[in-house]
């Protein structure tokens, strides 16, 4: 039961990344484009996706797909709130609520995947 939340959590967070990135790219949402907040928010999101589909082709990996995935994808938020918060890129509410939801989201995952069995790795 534990890899399947696992990848759950994987997709969830790389949906929303890529929502981001469409609304980033104008694609979604008018009046929300920023270039370099849609190409972060795409490599995150490939990279979640990434370590989402290793995790079928290497079941015995999941839990450390998971926890580097998301580590990473903590990072790049954390940078990406970093920015907005010292006046650089987006600055709308509904970005630094997404940003604060989003790592939320991202430390249930790694918690969830740090407390794994070490025997789902």
């Amino acid at each position: 039961m534990v890899k399947p939340v696992l990848r759950g959590f994987l997709l969830l967070e790389a949906g929303l990344l890529v929502a981001a990135s469409l609304v980033h790219g104008g694609m979604l949402l008018q009046g929300h484009a920023h270039s370099q907040a849609r190409i972060a928010e795409a490599v995150i999101a490939a990279v979640l996706l990434l370590a989402w589909a290793l995790s079928l082709v290497w079941p015995q990996r999941t839990r450390r797909l998971a926890l580097w995935a998301q580590a990473f994808a903590f990072v790049g938020t954390l940078v990406g709130l970093s920015t907005i918060l010292i006046g650089i890129g987006p600055q709308s509410a509904p970005d630094k609520v997404f940003h604060f939801a989003l790592l939320g989201l991202l430390l249930a995952g790694l918690r969830f995947a740090r407390r794994a069995p070490k025997g789902v790795s």
